[in-house]
Formats: C-alpha cells, structure tokens, sequence
C-alpha cells in the first residue's frame, strides 16, 4: 500500500485513540485530515488539516470527506450513563452522517471503531467468545446500544461499493486516556473503588498503539478487498488477572489501594437500585448493573481473525505499555 497516496480522514482525532491512529498515519507519509472538536495546536505545526466540526452535521462531515480516500472513524459519545438522546445522536446518527458522505464522496474504504460491548451484556462470565457471537437482545447501558446499531449500520451500509472493517477493542487504555485510568484513580482517591466479587476474574486490555496499529492494518487489508464488511476484536491478546492488575498499577502510582470487597449480588442490587434513583437526577451514579457486572466477571475475547486476516498482533509488550503509562500518569 502507498501510504504517501493516500488521503485520510481521522474522525475523534483529538482522542485517545484518534491522536495515536494520526501519528502512525504521519509516520507513513499519508495527508492527513482529523475531524474533531478540541483543538490540537500540534497538528497544524505537524501539517495536519484540522477540521473542527461535530459529527451530527452531515454537512460538516461531508465537507470533512471531501478528496478523502480512505475513513477512519472513532468518533463516539463513551461512558456508562447519560441521555439515550444524545447517545442516540453522536454514536448512530454521526456514523451515518460518516456513511453518507463516503457514498457522496465516492470513498470506498472505511475503518470504524466500534466497542467488544456489542457482543454481550455484562450479567455473566465472557470467556474467548469470537465474531460469531449473536448480538444480545437487550443491553444494560446506552452506549453499547448505539455501538451495536451503529455498527450494524456499518455492515449493512446502503453504499454497495464500500468496503468497511468493525473494530471492537475492548478497555482501550495508555498515554492519553481519558475514561479508564482517571476513573480508577479518582475511585480510588475518594475511597469509593470497590472490588466486585472475588478476585479472580481475567479481562482483556487495549492498549491505545496496538489498537491504533490494527486500524492501518484493517485500511490495508481493505485495500486487497471489494466490498467486504467484518467484524473483529482487538486487544492485547493476553488476559490479566482485574483487580491484581489495578493493585499494581496503583501502587506503582503510590495511590490508594480497594476500599472495600462486595459480593457480585451486592453490587448488582446496589446497581440496579442506582439506575432507578439517579434517573431522575442530574448526576452520574457511581455503581451501576453494566459496571457491577465488568467489575465482577471475566470479560476477555478471540482475536485469532484479525491475527489470520489482517496479521494483526500487538506490537507493544504489556510491560513496556505499563512503562509508557505510568511516565504519562505522573507527568500528567
């Protein structure tokens, strides 16, 4: 593939994972564009034509994808509470905006991020399961609900010359990290990080370049195909123990430690009985069923697809992304 050919169109480039996807694009010599709406004074320096837009506008994106070749799109409304509506509209409704202006603009390939979430509700124990999971009938918070619809927007795009890849990482975490990391060390401040269950339950990680690596990987494999629409999850490809791997995150930060162990029947009720106060109040609450149950239960995944189909494996080591992340949490 001639990456100094392309011409991609980064939607969340101020992410996370968006930030990452760009400077590997950049060390490619690919032209880049990154739709977002916080601005990054380093992108211009970089070159980088920067678009400040929100995705809910058809005609921003369609401007965003004007000359483009190629789409990456990771924009996404995250989190575990809020208004349907405005899941609704960011995650569903700003994915199809991004589907119509590529069949407006002639692009044929497309890369979405979506969420391993689509894929289960957290109410019991998720062991190696791969893409032939059925998605569940019902979910238990609403962004997993507006992945799933988005992303079966995106398999079963309107647009018959549009080849796209799903991606579905799962807990993606490093340098930049905005939801997984800062939460764990704010719970753990404020003494409220409970520790769900006994222990022993093992989950996959994400660690941000891995999964920014795949997204070019899948571009690349899409550029071999025609008309292709699949799903893969992403992740480190190594599960870890939960609440050891926190303990020890934490402790290499010198910062509090579990507060207090419940039983998953505790945190489930607490979860549930949270749902139905705070729905009428304008706060986030701190338990809920959809966190209980990936706090209490094993959730990891079968990545063997994207190994055979896009050579994907993770190109940072579990060691070296803890180094890189802890430097970044202490200078943050």
């Amino acid at each position: 593939m001639k990456w100094e050919n392309e011409r991609v169109v980064v939607f969340g480039g101020s992410g996370c994972l968006g930030y990452a996807i760009i400077r590997q694009l950049l060390a490619r010599g690919c032209h880049i564009r990154s739709f977002q709406r916080s601005p990054i004074p380093e992108y211009e320096e970089l070159g980088i034509k920067v678009v400040r837009g929100d995705i809910r506008s058809l005609e921003q994106v369609k401007a965003a994808c004007r000359g483009c070749t190629a789409v990456i799109h990771t924009a996404a409304l995250a989190g575990y509470w809020g208004n349907y509506h405005d899941y609704y509209s960011i995650n569903v409704e700003g994915t199809i905006n991004v589907l119509q202006a590529c069949q407006d603009h002639g692009i044929r390939r497309m890369v979405y991020t979506s969420s391993s979430s689509v894929a289960y509700v957290p109410d019991h124990n998720v062991e190696g399961i791969d893409e032939k999971e059925p998605y569940p009938p019902h979910y238990l918070c609403h962004y997993s609900a507006t992945k799933s619809i988005a992303e079966k927007h995106v398999l079963g795009a309107f647009n018959r010359d549009l080849s796209a890849i799903c991606l579905r990482p799962h807990l993606i975490w490093g340098p930049g990290d905005k939801y997984l990391l800062p939460e764990v060390i704010r719970r753990a401040r404020r003494k409220i990080l409970y520790q769900v269950g006994d222990g022993s339950n093992m989950i996959d990680l994400s660690y941000v370049e891995n999964i920014a690596a795949a997204h070019l990987l899948a571009l690349e494999y899409l550029e071999r195909q025609n008309r292709l629409r699949r799903a893969y999850f992403i992740t480190d490809g190594m599960q870890v123990n939960m609440w050891q791997w926190i303990s020890e995150l934490l402790n290499e930060l010198g910062e509090p430690g579990v507060s207090a162990v419940w039983s998953l029947e505790k945190a489930w009720r607490v979860g549930k009985y949270s749902e139905k106060i705070y729905k009428y109040l304008p706060f986030q609450p701190f338990l809920t069923r959809f966190l209980a149950g990936h706090l209490g239960y094993s959730h990891y995944f079968n990545t063997s697809a994207a190994a055979q189909d896009l050579g994907y494996k993770p190109r940072i080591a579990p060691e070296q992304a803890m180094s890189k992340t802890l430097e970044w949490l202490r200078n943050c």
